[in-house]
């Protein structure tokens, strides 16, 4: 599956964007789709995953509560709605695909758990 993301801009502290990651190929039922940041100087952090079958829908602390995770299975695409931005979100957003058969919860927040990613999209978040 190939993952194209889109969404990205500058916003002002306490804005909101919506992000998109649209796949083409078949997404499976037991794949997660999750979003991952990375901020300059700094390493690949999870932001959020949803099991594609189940919506079930996991969050990095520092994004709970002021991001929300959904899917569109007619239309293929994950978006991620982030509100309340702050200068800490500021990064190169990824959505990613782990095409695994099941993924534990426990793993569901490693990058090297997914095996397909999108090109990126810049936020940026001004003070």
């Amino acid at each position: 599956v190939q993952l194209q993301a889109s969404g990205g801009g500058l916003v002002q502290a306490g804005g909101s964007l919506r992000l998109s990651c649209a796949a083409s190929g078949v997404i499976y039922s037991s794949y997660v789709m999750g979003w991952f940041r990375q901020a300059p100087g700094k390493e690949r952090q999870f932001v959020a995953a949803i099991r594609w079958r189940a919506n079930s829908k996991y969050y990095a602390d520092s994004v709970k509560g002021r991001f929300t995770i959904s899917r569109d299975n007619a239309k293929n695409t994950v978006y991620l709605q982030m509100d309340s931005l702050n200068v800490e979100d500021t990064a190169v957003y990824y959505c990613a695909a782990n095409r695994g058969d099941y993924t534990a919860n426990s793993a569901i927040r490693y990058a090297n758990e997914y095996d397909s990613w999108g090109q990126g999209t810049l936020v940026t978040v001004s003070s």
